[in-house]
């Protein structure tokens, strides 16, 4: 999604999100103020026809005088008629002129049951709100008749309908103002992103991963994108000069046997085969291979992603690589299970016995300890050599890497010790003559126990 896709899909939420608030809190105001209205007319009708029952009871010969009826109450033209217990009108406002009050209904109603009522209904061209009442119960005489008093709902509607179109009004411009406050904000919050945009596709232009994308001084979700976008360029970095470095030196060690396997042949095409000759033919030819063979492994250590979940006993391990071997000594005082790949964990301990091997004494004793402290399973091979200085500590698990001692072989045994150990979750290093396999220990024995015995079918079983 383009950036100024998803300006325009904010913009337009927040329009609409704010349209609708404002048309459900206009709707429900607009509710309210109707009702409101409704029962202020309401009001107003009964009261003026309290006033007309109890003007009836003192002085009913005031009901007949010109223009009695047509006093406005609170600003509100009203329109009266009295009716006697027969239902003939007695009394009734000026301003009805020939027009009749279409109540027959309400007011048989209020005469015959006693009732007070509420009704709408037309006059002429317009529309009135009509309440009759019987004369008794306002506290008129007791021989019967009703008063009926209505007024036009014009103004009523009026209002509602200016009430209706400004709210309409008011919610446009705020979706509007809205609309545009989320743009504006959106196109400074979007900024730093197409900046990032254009920074990573002039990187994916050129291939320079040694370019980094801008880094935004706030620490919102951005700044944390761009730090985590450029940790990764790093990384990838890294991994580049890694395989430069890895391809370089591969290829100067790979130099040295293929220099000598062409030298021997050219040697032999001029004078023959000599079983000297043949035999450093061999030792080229081995070298090449078990060179081959680390690489490969190096290779799939560093690339898997993460080791199978098999459980592996580094004691009974240790002492599988240690058997037939009378230099070496394995002190394994308890059980230790870790899950990982025993094939691996396996070749990087016979790895560390080799290194032993060839760096110790001819008759020297090798020591592999196999403990758990703290949650951790290590595994530690030591040989009485002179073992490592300081500052070879880390630089020995690099790759091709062999030490001041000259010693033959790939160079890559303890890199591929490391790049196991790292698959593994956990780590290896040297200090002096002891180098050490530090990996997560399966916590609880039981857990062990419990899927081994769901793996291993019992006896008798299909």
């Amino acid at each position: 999604m383009s950036g100024r896709s998803l300006q325009l899909r904010s913009v337009f939420a927040a329009a609409l999100g704010i349209l609708i608030a404002l048309v459900v809190v206009g709707a429900a105001i607009s509710v309210l103020v109707s009702r409101h209205l409704h029962h202020s007319l309401d009001r107003t009708l009964r009261q003026r026809a309290v006033e007309i029952a109890q003007l009836n009871a003192s002085a009913p010969a005031l009901l007949t005088t010109p223009g009695a009826l047509d006093s406005p109450v609170g600003g509100t033209q009203l329109i009266v008629e009295v009716l006697d217990a027969r239902g003939r009108i007695v009394a009734r406002s000026l301003s009805l002129g020939g027009r009749v009050l279409p109540t027959d209904a309400t007011a048989r109603s209020a005469i015959g049951s006693g009732r007070a009522g509420y009704s709408n209904a037309g006059l002429g061209n317009e529309r009135i709100r009509v309440y009759a009442a019987p004369l008794a119960e306002l506290g008129g005489p007791a021989a019967g008749g009703a008063v009926v008093v209505a007024a036009s709902t014009h103004d009523l509607r009026e209002t509602l309908a200016s009430l209706h179109f400004f709210v309409l009004l008011a919610g446009i411009l705020a979706a509007a103002l809205g609309a545009g406050v989320v743009a504006l904000l959106m196109r400074r919050a979007l900024r730093p992103l197409g900046r990032l945009a254009t920074a990573a596709t002039e990187i994916e232009r050129t291939g320079d991963s040694r370019r980094r994308l801008p880094q935004p001084s706030s620490v919102d979700e951005v700044g944390q994108l761009a730090g985590t976008l450029n940790a990764m360029l790093a990384s990838l970095e890294r991994a580049r000069e890694g395989e430069r470095r890895f391809v370089a030196d591969a290829s100067h060690e790979l130099r040295t046997p293929l220099t000598a396997l062409r030298g021997n042949v050219a040697y032999i095409a001029r004078h023959g085969a000599t079983a000297a000759v043949i035999a450093e033919l061999e030792q080229d030819a081995e070298r090449l291979a078990r060179l081959a063979d680390d690489l490969l492994v190096l290779s799939r250590e560093e690339t898997d992603a993460a080791a199978p979940g098999e459980h592996v006993h580094l004691d009974e391990l240790a002492t599988a690589v240690a058997e037939g071997d009378g230099r070496i000594e394995v002190v394994a005082p308890e059980p230790v299970v870790v899950r990982g790949d025993r094939a691996a964990l396996e070749r990087a301990l016979e790895n560390l016995v080799q290194n032993g091997r060839r760096y110790g004494p001819a008759e020297g004793r090798i020591t592999i300890d196999v403990e758990r402290n703290d949650g951790l399973a290590t595994v530690t091979v030591t040989d009485e050599g002179p073992g490592l200085q300081p500052y070879e500590a880390d630089l020995a698990f690099e790759r091709f890497w062999r030490g001041h001692h000259g010693k033959s072989g790939s160079g890559l045994g303890l890199a591929i010790v490391r790049a196991t150990a790292e698959r593994h979750g956990g780590r290896a290093f040297a200090e002096g003559a002891r180098f050490t396999i530090e990996l997560p220990v399966l916590r609880d024995l039981s857990e062990f126990d419990a899927t081994t015995k769901e793996e291993t079918p019992e006896k008798g079983s299909p």
